[in-house]
């Protein structure tokens, strides 16, 4: 919670908020990289996920390196809830 000093209100955020936001940034910036150098994002994508193999990405724009920094684990659960309505 953050408090602002100009005012009574209470400010709060989640930080599975900003996790999830985070790693909707990178995914985009990977699809957006991969959908340039030709390939099908979507594919590209699934088959890092479901290996962990980093070649599924192109070191196209840093893309390899950004999407090491998600947890797999992490983005699944968003996934699934998004998936869900949750």
């Amino acid at each position: 919670m953050l408090d602002d000093p100009n005012n009574n209100n209470t400010i709060t955020f989640s930080l599975e908020e900003v996790c999830e936001a985070d790693m909707k940034r990178i995914l985009l910036t990977v699809y957006d990289a991969l959908k340039e150098k030709g390939y099908n994002p979507i594919s590209q994508i699934v088959g890092y996920l479901l290996s962990e193999d980093p070649t599924y990405i192109t070191t196209h724009n840093n893309a390899r390196s950004l999407v090491r920094r998600i947890d797999r684990d992490e983005l699944l659960k968003a996934m699934v809830r998004s998936y869900l309505g949750e």
